[in-house]
């Protein structure tokens, strides 16, 4: 019997979370993304909040890219990782064209673009090439983007110069990356979660 008023007030405070989450606004200021963006940090993606909104969770990111290679400049060099599970096509299509820079894909999130600052060529469609997932203790999994497929992107992909004010909507699935930053492009990105699959409730350490 005591375990079941337990069970049953556990239940009662779940759900009261969830119901919270739906019946207000969740706010994010322009002075908490310059603290983001400001803050000490190895990544260029960073997730600011994400909100359960019952049927599916809800993700808002920032992300601050530097310059992109120079054309015709080489790769750098990595070396592979030997736990790294592959993903995308395993050989080049017959006539297929490779994009300037690799890119990613997401399996389960939508991405909105919204450019607020810079400028350079974002390059949506085609597959990626001799791809590999994310692990699933990644942050790209647990708290980014869900699980993701990263490598080149060949095929038919389309590029084109994005600016100040432009908004970008890419289905999960679609690959996607970035060429000719000349100085840096900052973007938000809105990221629905219909599985869920992002860290509940996360807050970025930097505004919490």
């Amino acid at each position: 019997m005591h375990k079941g008023i337990v069970a049953a007030a556990l239940l009662l405070t779940t759900s009261s979370i969830a119901l919270a989450q739906q019946d207000r606004a969740t706010d994010i200021t322009a002075a908490q993304v310059q603290q983001v963006l400001k803050a000490p940090s190895k990544i260029v993606d960073h997730t600011l909040k994400v909100v359960d909104l019952g049927n599916y969770q809800l993700s808002v990111a920032v992300i601050k890219r530097g310059p992109t290679r120079a054309p015709g400049a080489a790769a750098p060099v990595r070396q592979p990782d030997p736990k790294a599970v592959k993903c995308g096509l395993t050989a080049m299509p017959a006539g297929a064209k490779e994009a300037a820079e690799g890119g990613i894909s997401h399996d389960s999130t939508d991405e909105t673009y919204i450019i607020i600052s810079g400028s350079g060529t974002l390059i949506t469609g085609g597959q990626i090439l001799n791809g590999t997932r994310s692990a699933p203790d990644s942050e790209v999994t647990k708290v980014l983007n869900g699980p993701s497929c990263s490598g080149k992107i060949v095929g038919n992909f389309v590029a084109r110069k994005v600016n100040v004010g432009d908004i970008s909507v890419i289905p999960a699935g679609v690959a996607h990356g970035w060429a000719d930053i000349t100085t840096e492009v900052t973007y938000l990105s809105v990221r629905p979660d219909p599985k869920k699959v992002l860290e509940h409730g996360y807050v970025n350490p930097a505004i919490k």
